[in-house]
């Protein structure tokens, strides 16, 4: 089932969220949806608090961005193809690497790209979808993929990195998407008013 993305301004969104045990209920079914949704809106990654849940969990499928680069592209990046995975439960445990500029965007702030510093690679512990524990190093656009979702589940947005006159300039822009005066392919949840 397409469960509808949470909008910019939806407290949910702010949350730090929380673990869950291996019986959370209907994990599996929510899980599918999470793929189903993230796919249908165009998405390379999808965290739990997108769809109104505060709990930590996300999913990427950083093997999308390598389908849309140019050859010459990929071979600056040691990730490519790429890689797909649940992680539920993440905790940061290491930043390493140079920070490096990527345009972001994000499907709770449609319409919004700028480029954002991130290090290079992340290592973290979590479970997967199994709850089989895990502690993994990603580099590369999987590893930025990861940490913009994983700063989803600490309540943070990609725009939180900008410069306060960038804020100040798209202030009208978020606003908008917060009154639901945006237009996307993809079916949204606004706050209410």
């Amino acid at each position: 089932m397409i469960l509808p993305i949470v909008a910019y301004g939806n407290p949910v969104l702010r949350k730090v969220c929380h673990d869950i045990v291996v019986d959370y209920p209907n994990l599996e079914k929510f899980i599918d949806d999470m793929w189903e949704t993230m796919y249908a809106s165009n998405g390379v990654g999808l965290a739990a608090p997108q769809v109104n849940r505060d709990i930590r969990m996300f999913l990427v499928d950083s093997t999308q961005v390598f389908e849309n680069m140019e050859e010459e592209e990929k071979k600056g990046f040691k990730d490519d193809p790429g890689f797909k995975q649940v992680f539920i439960n993440a905790h940061i445990t290491k930043l390493n690497g140079e920070e490096w500029a990527y345009n972001e965007g994000c499907l709770s702030i449609p319409k919004i790209r700028e480029d954002i510093l991130r290090q290079e690679e992340v290592t973290l512990d979590f479970v997967d979808e199994n709850f089989m524990a895990r502690s993994e190093t990603y580099t590369g656009i999987t590893a930025r993929v990861i940490l913009h979702e994983y700063d989803h589940i600490e309540g943070k947005l990609f725009i939180d990195y900008l410069s306060p006159l960038k804020k100040k300039l798209m202030k009208g822009k978020l606003s908008d998407i917060s009154k639901g005066k945006v237009s996307v392919d993809y079916k949204m949840s606004f706050p209410k008013k």
